[in-house]
């Protein structure tokens, strides 16, 4: 037995001597996990590029006309109730979309952050509604009637209202992660876009004036007056606007590939919202390819 744990001290020490005089190989050292760490792709400098998607245009016209209606009911007092009602309703269009972009990237590790501006045409996003509305309006408020009178206005509103976004720009800023040959990001800024804008409103105004009276016997009766038109507040008012500009705010999401070398392809979500036009509220929401280069 002392003779086998002798044998077996003397071969450890020779193993040990022999791994002393081995190369310093990194294999050794850990190195081997080098390779399975991620490579940085460089997204830093200047960009340009070009996409095309499709577009879904959500315009709501339900209070177009009012403006129209305040004007030919003002200092009137069926300005005030005329003026809560909705008219039309919200529409919806579709189509295509084509343009371009160019930004600049800054990174820092794998953060990267960009300043972007881009150009959108739209290909006939254009949508149109109509719808009318009648009610009797008894004795409004901040009329002064006689003792005894009833003022019964009948008013009927017929309406028209078109909308056609034709093309926009945004200024950007994004936030971006650098996952190696890909670039997810997310965006949000201003937008300004380029449209023509209509409304039509139609009124017809009628006046019934009851009268409450009490006979001999105390008896109180109503007397049902005759309908005249009331021809002052009857009458048609039209508002165009060809090319006027509206602001709004743009956000969204995409992802950026890099191809080979510096060129990349982009794929992004863009919601879109710009203030009314003529109490026309627009909506965007924009799905784009796209093919970029960074230099």
């Amino acid at each position: 037995m002392r003779r086998l744990l002798l044998a077996a001290a003397m071969l450890g020490t020779v193993s040990a001597a022999h791994a002393a005089d081995m190369p310093d190989l990194p294999i050794l050292r850990g190195g081997i996990t080098d390779g399975l760490s991620k490579t940085s792709h460089n997204w830093d400098g200047f960009y340009v590029g070009g996409n095309a998607g499709y577009t879904t245009d959500a315009s709501d016209f339900s209070q177009s006309v009012v403006g129209l209606t305040n004007f030919i009911f003002r200092d009137s007092v069926l300005q005030q109730p005329t003026s809560t009602w909705s008219l039309m309703n919200k529409t919806n269009t579709q189509g295509v979309n084509f343009g371009g972009f160019i930004g600049r990237n800054w990174q820092w590790y794998d953060a990267i952050l960009s300043l972007e501006g881009t150009y959108t045409y739209f290909n006939n996003l254009a949508t149109s509604t109509s719808g009318s509305n009648s009610l009797m309006i008894v004795n409004p408020a901040g009329e002064t009637r006689p003792p005894g009178i009833t003022n019964n206005y009948g008013v009927t509103l017929t309406g028209t209202a078109a909308a056609q976004v034709k093309d926009m720009i945004t200024l950007r800023g994004r936030m971006g992660w650098d996952g190696g040959g890909f670039m997810p990001y997310m965006f949000a800024g201003a937008a300004v876009g380029r449209m023509d804008v209509s409304r039509t409103v139609t009124s017809n105004v009628t006046l019934r004036q009851d009268s409450t009276v009490t006979d001999a016997f105390g008896n109180v009766i109503t007397v049902i007056g005759a309908t005249n038109p009331v021809p002052a507040q009857s009458q048609t008012q039209s508002q165009h606007r060809t090319n006027t500009f509206a602001v709004g705010w743009t956000a969204g999401l995409g992802l950026e590939y890099c191809i080979w070398d510096g060129l990349f392809a982009r794929v992004e979500y863009e919601y879109v919202r710009f203030s009314p036009v003529m109490n026309t509220q627009v909506t965007l929401n924009n799905a784009r390819l796209g093919l970029g280069y960074k230099f």
